[in-house]
């Protein structure tokens, strides 16, 4: 089963800290990383938006990323969230072994 990098931007710190806490309190995500600035530039509803938001880092396995998108998507105050999953092609094993230990269906 593959490992995924998910980023979700959240439009501010309080946001991101909840999420955060939500993913690896429900063993959804191992690790969670808060980058506390960064600008984004899109398009939405015929216009230009310049923003200031937090990015996620959230780290997982493949056969959590269900659960973990559901739960974005029920918590997140946007309407349509960023949520972009990248598959690790390769790692630290042991920080793999690591992740999967994590998110283990026990909760």
């Amino acid at each position: 089963m593959p490992h995924y990098l998910v980023l979700c931007t959240c439009p501010n710190l309080e946001c991101a800290r909840g999420l955060a806490e939500l993913l690896v309190r429900e063993h959804l995500a191992a690790c969670v990383n808060i980058v506390p600035q960064v600008h984004s530039i899109y398009e939405w509803q015929g216009v230009v938006q310049q923003e200031t938001e937090c990015q996620l880092l959230i780290k997982t396995r493949g056969e959590r990323y269900a659960a973990l998108e559901e739960t974005l998507r029920r918590h997140h105050p946007y309407e349509l969230p960023e949520i972009i999953a990248v598959t690790l092609t390769a790692g630290l094993p042991a920080y793999l072994h690591w992740i999967d230990q994590q998110t283990e269906n026990n909760a």
